[in-house]
């Protein structure tokens, strides 16, 4: 049984959860009229994994913006009522047990309080920032992105970044996943596909979106799971598709078949440009949100970026990995591996060579992963000093490394496209975007060894003392006569 905290929000909605860090003390306000324009994101890049970032009035709009308020690991478990050592278990849980959705009342829906379905321009509505210095305009970042399938019905929710490059028009990066899919099989059709941009969710259902399911799996059902009930959605108003009643602001529109525009570059997840490229278009029809928004934007590349997308996927991996091999006992994908590439893998080896086995089930498991470091059980993998340590002293190149040439990798790694003469605004082809080589590490210890070669230095005792007990506080020391005040 997962052991429950006592948490005075339970992040219903997202006012709930700022208020929440506010009452802790881990939301920051700033001055009024901070730009849109780079300095925002810069503010709250500083701010990254200490505090929320909460902008009035940001460049004089009406509508805040907020950054960061889930930029630690921490700060997630606490958002879902569990132990940060429970968290990967308990969104398991979520997503094997999802919840069918409650649609709420028409027009009752806060986020269908403001209705604008003429003269539309995003520019003047919403308060999009400018991150990164070479991106090609503004972007939204955080927005969920809810589409059904066009033969079954069924949604899909995932984050794209979006380029609001019109008062009307934006444009979209899709990878390789089910919201493609979706549109390719409309644009078969010469249909075009709806879809909501919803702005502003809660944590929870954030999180949800990120889960790395079959196709025709409704990620809100799993966002209901982790709030222990159905989540509360509404119809949109110009089509079928069902976003979180209680968001701040939702841009429906549809993706236009056989329509491409200008997008990019963008500063994306690995700290890297991605390249301009022709793009999917979404054509905006409305823009409804709540009375007095506020805007969430996301800084590329940092924590709220990282977490969002590795704990859903470390959560999957554990679970992928634990049904073939019972030793693994925990995973991690690094901050410094961007929150996708690196995996650390906890095992409690019993037979040599199972720390091989383990690596290439890991690589089968997502095509992002690109390096896997096998541990043993006496190593902390959410302390990448400890994995160093097992490289440098359970680890030897010419026997314990795997490298696998020509592997799916991410096409947004730009290591995959070196060595390859392709011009200034020219980038490869679908075929041969994300060719990567993968790297295995085996810092494991030998199951048999003389002695206490491989044995772990430690202190006895060392884990049961309690400081608190031990220092004196408030003492001082008389040095002349090497004495103890109290």
């Amino acid at each position: 049984m997962m052991k429950k905290l006592d948490i005075p929000a339970k992040a219903r909605d997202l006012r709930e959860w700022l208020a929440h860090l506010e009452s802790t003390g881990r939301l920051a306000v700033l001055r009024e009229g901070v730009p849109l324009k780079h300095r925002l994101a810069a503010i709250a890049k500083r701010l990254d994994g200490s505090q929320a970032a909460y902008f009035p009035q940001p460049d004089g709009h009406p509508i805040p913006v907020v950054s960061g308020f889930i930029s630690r690991r921490s700060w997630i478990a606490e958002a879902m009522g569990v132990e940060q050592a429970g968290l990967l278990a308990a969104f398991r849980h979520a997503a094997d047990h999802p919840l069918s959705w409650r649609e709420v009342e028409a027009g009752s829906a806060p986020c269908q309080q403001v209705v604008v379905n003429k003269e539309i321009d995003l520019h003047a509505l919403l308060p999009i920032p400018t991150h990164s210095e070479h991106d090609n305009g503004p972007y939204i970042t955080a927005g969920l992105v809810i589409a059904r399938n066009p033969v079954t019905g069924i949604q899909n929710v995932s984050i794209n970044r979006i380029q609001v490059h019109g008062k009307d028009r934006m444009a979209i990066l899709m990878l390789p996943r089910h919201l493609l899919a979706f549109y390719k099989a409309a644009e078969a059709e010469n249909q075009a596909l709806d879809v909501a941009v919803v702005i502003g969710a809660d944590p929870l259902t954030l999180l949800a979106s990120q889960a790395i399911t079959p196709i025709d799996h409704d990620e809100l059902e799993i966002a209901g799971a982790l709030h222990g009930a159905p989540l509360p959605v509404a119809k949109c108003l110009g089509s079928e598709v069902r976003v979180p009643a209680n968001a701040e602001i939702v841009i429906e529109g549809k993706l236009l078949p056989k329509v491409r525009e200008p997008e990019g570059p963008f500063g994306e997840f690995p700290k890297y440009y991605s390249a301009k490229e022709n793009r999917e278009v979404i054509e905006v029809t409305a823009v409804t949100h709540r009375s007095n928004p506020i805007y969430h934007t996301i800084v590329p590349a940092e924590m709220e970026h990282l977490l969002l997308g590795s704990i859903p996927r470390e959560a999957t991996m554990l679970a992928h990995l634990q049904r073939s091999f019972p030793g693994v006992l925990d995973v991690h994908l690094s901050v410094g591996g961007v929150g996708r590439y690196h995996l650390f893998v906890k095992f409690r080896k019993l037979r040599e060579g199972e720390p091989r086995n383990v690596i290439l089930g890991a690589f089968g498991a997502h095509y992002d992963i690109k390096q896997v470091t096998v541990v043993d059980d006496d190593v902390d993998v959410h302390d990448p000093q400890q994995v160093e340590w097992a490289v440098a002293t359970r680890f030897q190149a010419d026997r314990d490394l795997i490298v696998i040439s020509g592997a799916q990798g991410s096409a947004l790694d730009p290591s995959t496209t070196v060595g390859h003469d392709y011009g200034e605004d020219e980038v490869a082809p679908p075929h041969l975007q994300g060719i990567s080589a993968k790297m295995g590490l085996d810092a494991t210890k030998p199951v048999a060894f003389r002695g206490h070669v491989f044995t772990k230095v430690r202190i006895p005792g060392e884990l049961q003392i309690d400081l608190d007990q031990e220092i004196v506080r408030g003492a001082t020391v008389d040095w002349h006569e090497a004495k103890v005040r109290p």
